[in-house]
């Protein structure tokens, strides 16, 4: 199931996700920061964001036999504006920020949910369009959002000097 993030109590389990995230990109992108102090630093600046940019927080739970129900996943997202280039109608949209999902709950939807509850907050919000950034080598992610109906719109590339 899906449901809005409580905290302080969701605290813990969405540093987990934080790191967990980090350590699965990290596996084909060697720029993610792996220090000790990177989880808090960022979950600061997420619930910065959220605050600033009016952004919804959810987590994704699931039955683990002998645990019960846990909190196996997340999803964030914010208000976001385009360049002036961009028309007026799609210039105000939401951007789904992080989504992440413990190995031993992939598979199973949750990842579609949250993608699903992040699209219901952005037409709440009144938005036409949601985006969301996937690093390139991350296939993975890529087909899960293919398969969610998203596609590419831009590509940004780089070249280390």
């Amino acid at each position: 199931s899906i449901r809005d993030a409580c905290l302080p109590q969701d605290e813990p389990a969405i540093l987990s996700f934080i790191i967990g995230l980090q350590d699965y990109e990290a596996a084909f992108e060697p720029d993610r920061r792996r220090d000790p102090d990177f989880a808090v630093e960022h979950w600061r600046e997420l619930q910065h964001r959220c605050a600033e940019k009016h952004g919804v927080m959810l987590i994704a739970e699931h039955f683990i036999p002998e645990v019960g129900v846990k909190p196996v996943g997340w999803a964030f997202a914010h208000d976001q504006n385009a360049e002036l280039f961009v028309v007026e109608p799609e210039r105000h949209h939401g951007f789904l920020a992080e989504l992440y999902v413990a190995p031993q709950a992939r598979g199973k939807g949750l990842g579609r949910a949250l993608i699903e509850g992040c699209e219901a907050w952005a037409r709440a919000r009144g938005h036409k369009l949601l985006q969301v950034g996937v690093l390139a080598r991350n296939g993975r992610a890529i087909r899960s959002y293919e398969g969610a109906g998203y596609a590419a719109y831009g590509i940004t590339m780089r070249r280390y000097l």
